[in-house]
């Protein structure tokens, strides 16, 4: 009997493995974002190299359909240069993602390159980009508040460690200001924040203004702006999530904000029409609804850590009830709604109290928070419904207690509901002014 040496048969099978013949496919075609491909096998999320020979330029790309006369691909970057009959060389699995705490003050791709010009990455470990969501069984429940730094917020809608809320709102109403100050003003021990579709102009913007050094000192910012391929836009979105998903395996407390969801789906809608979908509810075709909820159950709580995530949604022309609005609301955990009405009179943040809802902020506050709660949305409430009458001057006071309260102090209510970008209020704080406040308007009952 013949022993073989351990490296002697290492290096055999290294030597076979350079000596099997390279499959190699072509291009058979390119239309619109989606390049077709003959002669090569491979499976749904496998990457291929497009282009090469003969200083042809070289393009990463993605399978997302494969029939029987070949893969269609979704590239990673721009085809400029790509014609039929390029070469496409093998297929492997996807990039792994970098994570760790090297990773605290950077901003990286949708690839999970670093594009802050700080030089290489310094991590501890590369994960695979795909990750299952937490069993429903295996998810604690959420029992503890998270402090996001803004009064309106952590009070009349109190967030859990856990949590998924989405802001809702149009363009250019402070979803991203809004997320910029609970960067900062958040207890959470990481931030990840996901840059999904945004303007170039912006991300150095809200970088340096809105986040600057001291959110920036505990955040991991991933970006893929709306330029790019829609393949690097999801792509970004679940790296941002699956850096989260390692801090939060380490026992953390993360939170995960990202800018925004309505621009994943447009991603996905691309890339599901353009491998042969049928379009569905306004040309969204049935998949971007599935990506929607795989991406958004990967947050939540686990057996150790959580992931808190806060979404924004861009309503379509304010239609609160568009489909991407609608199914994101259906999914998440309680949602904020951002007014026009209230950004045009300069009342930051503008967020409408009543249309908001935190579904577990029963868990996480106590019966007296509750209460105090309660009745600030009580006075609010009373003053919508009569605020015509109070326009026109047909209201009477002593006709309502709620009314008269919210006249009387409303500029109390103002002083506590609006609050500047650079004023970071511990959650504490903010229940001492609500309670104060609700203690003036103890007499409306």
């Amino acid at each position: 009997m013949t022993l073989t040496r351990p490296d002697t048969t290492d290096r055999l099978a290294r030597a076979l493995a350079a000596a099997r013949p390279e499959r190699v496919g072509i291009v058979s075609s390119i239309v619109g974002l989606s390049v077709d491909v003959r002669g090569l096998n491979g499976a749904i999320g496998d990457l291929v190299t497009i282009g090469g020979d003969a200083d042809r330029p070289v393009v990463d790309a993605e399978v997302v359909a494969t029939t029987g006369q070949g893969m269609r691909c979704m590239p990673l970057a721009r085809l400029t240069g790509i014609r039929v009959g390029d070469p496409v060389r093998g297929s492997r699995t996807g990039y792994l993602v970098p994570t760790g705490r090297g990773l605290l003050g950077r901003v990286i791709d949708g690839l999970g390159r670093p594009i802050d010009g700080k030089g290489p990455l310094m991590v501890d470990q590369r994960v695979p980009l795909d990750h299952d969501s937490p069993s429903a069984m295996a998810r604690s429940r959420i029992q503890s508040p998270l402090q996001l730094g803004v009064r309106v917020l952590d009070t009349l809608t109190t967030v859990g460690k856990g949590q998924r809320m989405g802001l809702f709102a149009g363009s250019g109403v402070g979803k991203s200001s809004l997320l910029s100050m609970v960067a900062r003003g958040t207890d959470a021990e990481v931030s990840v924040i996901a840059l999904v579709g945004e303007r170039g102009r912006e991300v150095r913007e809200f970088l340096e203004d809105d986040l600057g050094e001291e959110g920036l000192a505990k955040s991991i910012v991933v970006v893929s702006t709306s330029d790019e391929p829609a393949m690097m836009r999801l792509r970004a979105a679940f790296v941002a999530t699956r850096i989260a998903e390692s801090f939060r395996d380490r026992g953390a407390d993360v939170m995960l904000m990202m800018d925004s969801l309505t621009r994943v789906a447009m991603a996905q809608r691309e890339i599901g029409l353009s491998a042969g979908e049928p379009p569905a509810t306004r040309g969204y075709p049935p998949s971007t609804f599935s990506v929607l909820a795989r991406l958004l159950e990967r947050a939540g709580t686990d057996q150790v850590g959580s992931i808190t995530g806060i979404y924004t949604v861009l309503v379509d022309g304010d239609d609160h009830n568009e489909p991407i609005a609608d199914a994101a609301r259906s999914i998440l955990d309680g949602h904020v709604v951002l007014d026009r009405k209230l950004a045009v009179l300069g009342h930051f943040p503008a967020v409408d109290a009543l249309a908001s809802i935190s579904r577990v902020a029963s868990r996480v506050t106590s019966p007296e928070q509750a209460a105090v709660a309660g009745r600030l949305r009580a006075v609010l409430a009373a003053r919508r419904a009569a605020q015509d009458l109070i326009d026109v001057g047909a209201y009477r006071r002593g006709t309502n207690p709620l009314v008269d309260a919210a006249v009387d102090y409303e500029a109390d209510i103002a002083a506590f509901l609006r609050q500047s970008m650079d004023d970071h209020t511990p959650a504490a704080q903010a229940w001492q002014r609500l309670t104060a406040l609700a203690g003036l308007l103890g007499g409306a009952s």
